[in-house]
């Protein structure tokens, strides 16, 4: 009998241990460190393969926020870099975000430059909105399609255009 209560001890504390582990998940992508990352993901490597109620995985989170550490990490150890949230994937939030290098990592790791979120918008969209010419032109070398129409009916391409971008549009005609 004592073993049997030992045993549901343990499991209370284990099941109190892994949902503070999950809470904490989301705070380690926002803006936790990599020493925290690596000590969560030592004791369970699936910790990150996990959403929020709104959808967004840690890795997402870590792209929104710009914390570049722990998006690095995420990537590196087999986080996906396709999923995606009503508010898009990582690559979209690297790309609304500014943030070059990330936006090149995952793209790297075999992100889809062509998921669209809730709206239609793909991450070529985003970059060509926010007239970011080095992610518009690594996007097209990675097969981005600036075709593609958004829920307005509006591609990259016709962003473009209405904004007079003659740089852009340049960009986007070397697909």
């Amino acid at each position: 009998m004592m073993k049997f209560y030992i045993l549901l001890i343990s499991c209370f504390f284990v099941n109190i241990a892994f949902a503070q582990a999950k809470l904490n998940v989301f705070d380690i992508g926002r803006n936790g460190t990599i020493d925290e990352a690596k000590e969560l993901f030592k004791t369970n490597p699936q910790a990150f393969n996990t959403t929020n109620q709104d959808g967004f995985s840690p890795l997402i989170l870590a792209c929104y926020r710009g914390n570049n550490e722990v998006a690095r990490f995420l990537i590196e150890n087999g986080s996906d870099v396709n999923g995606t949230s009503n508010m898009g994937t990582a690559l979209m939030a690297a790309v609304v975000k500014g943030n070059f290098e990330i936006a090149k990592l995952l793209l790297s790791k075999k992100a889809d430059a062509n998921i669209a979120d809730a709206n239609g918008t793909t991450a070529l969209i985003y970059a060509t909105m926010f007239k970011n010419y080095d992610i518009v032109s690594l996007l097209i070398k990675e097969k981005a399609n600036p075709d593609f129409k958004d829920n307005r009916g509006n591609s990259a391409t016709d962003y473009a255009i209405l904004a007079n971008d003659d740089k852009l549009i340049e960009i986007l005609k070397t697909k």
